[in-house]
């Protein structure tokens, strides 16, 4: 080797060994172990998918998870398939009846979300359950089918072990306020823009 590459080598250990005593002494200071409250919003693609990926995580450490479903109706998804192969280590709940688009029934889409709200709140009592996905219920807080701070009320007080993952475009300032970890997807570039449909096992 020349000493040109030794001499690079090592400059590069150096700064690696100084970066890696600097991280491990960050690391080393987070220390509180909490259940968290989740948002992932924006308008770009991917908010359940990171969600379900996350569950998918915590079902993979041997966790019971749980996901409720607001607005979007009972499509036939892959992510559910998937998922009910863990037999009673998930519980699933779709309890929407479809965009708002689609019911053109804001009477029902409210009673829609309360059922779904209801059902969230029983999960979250539930102490066996470490990990509840809320999919799309800032949708149902952005058009005002819940009432706002009493969700977030609800979400707060949780049981300090809890996890919960709300997703959604338009994510409420006072839920923002209210979570722990917030990310926000951007749409940079999306298929659907070039004509290009929604596709089994990529959307659905």
């Amino acid at each position: 080797m020349s000493e040109d590459r030794v001499r690079d080598e090592d400059r590069h250990r150096a700064k690696m060994e100084k970066r890696k005593a600097a991280q491990d002494a960050e690391v080393a200071g987070k220390t509180i172990e909490k259940g968290l409250l989740i948002v992932n919003t924006g308008p770009g693609k991917g908010k359940t998918t990171a969600s379900l990926g996350l569950m998918l995580r915590a079902l993979g450490r041997g966790w019971w998870v749980a996901c409720v479903q607001f607005i979007k109706g009972g499509w036939d998804t892959g992510e559910r398939h998937a998922l009910e192969r863990f037999g009673t280590q998930v519980s699933w709940h779709t309890l929407g009846e479809g965009f708002t688009w689609e019911t053109q029934d804001k009477a029902r889409d409210i009673a829609a979300c309360e059922e779904a709200w209801a059902k969230a709140r029983e999960l979250m009592a539930d102490e066996s359950i470490r990990l509840i996905v809320l999919d799309e219920l800032n949708i149902a807080l952005r058009y005002g089918y819940l009432d706002l701070d009493a969700v977030v009320a609800t979400l707060s007080a949780r049981r300090p072990d809890l996890h919960v993952v709300v997703t959604g475009r338009n994510a409420k300032p006072a839920l923002i306020e209210a979570a722990d970890l917030v990310t926000e997807m951007g749409n940079v570039k999306h298929h659907f823009s070039a004509g290009v449909k929604a596709q089994e096992g990529i959307e659905f």
